[in-house]
């Protein structure tokens, strides 16, 4: 499927939350890319780091109309993973059409620097309709486990004024949610200590 783009374009996924207080400011809809080839010591999400066969496949519109029919209920999205920007083509449209179609807002969470990102041009294209992009490696030294940030070395990149470093700083380090089956789902960036 190279070459192919916009809505149509294909996206591994890892995983779809509708409803997160834990992955941004507000309630968000939150996308886990599957895909990493970074390969940072100590990611505390390595089951989302394979990309042959792992996760499912969808297009980028349908992510795109699921968020857009569930607009009413959530503040924006949030695209992390894995690493979404090794998809750039899918985060692309998907944040697009996000952008163009709705009054949400956008953050990604990307391991590339800034300076990667804005050094390639399909980095640069995935992450344009973003208010916000937290950017760099995970530097398990540096492990801060808040603010959306890992680790203290990856950057806000406040792309619009929609958000501030603040806002950021207050979203809840860890979120635990119960489906009617009895599934526990954490999220967040700081994992849950104890048995559960």
């Amino acid at each position: 499927m190279a070459g192919v783009s916009g809505l149509d374009a294909p996206w591994r996924l890892h995983a779809v939350v509708p409803r997160s207080a834990a992955n941004g400011p507000g309630v968000r809809y939150v996308v886990w890319s599957q895909g990493c080839a970074l390969g940072c010591p100590g990611c505390f999400n390595p089951q989302t780091h394979s990309g042959s066969g792992a996760g499912v496949v969808r297009t980028a519109g349908e992510v795109a109309e699921e968020v857009l029919a569930d607009a009413a209920c959530v503040e924006g999205v949030t695209v992390t993973g894995g690493e979404p920007l090794e998809q750039p083509a899918a985060v692309a449209a998907f944040c697009g059409a996000v952008r163009a179609r709705s009054g949400l807002s956008v953050i990604v969470l990307s391991g590339f620097s800034r300076a990667e990102i804005e050094a390639d041009a399909a980095r640069s294209a995935a992450v344009a309709d973003a208010d916000v992009v937290i950017a760099g490696r995970y530097n398990a030294r540096l492990r801060l486990a808040r603010g959306l940030r890992g680790s203290a070395n990856k950057e806000y990149w406040l792309r619009t004024g929609r958000y501030t470093a603040g806002d950021l700083a207050a979203v809840p380090e860890l979120e635990i949610t119960v489906t009617d089956d009895g599934t526990l789902t954490f999220t967040g960036m700081a994992a849950p200590e104890g048995e559960f």
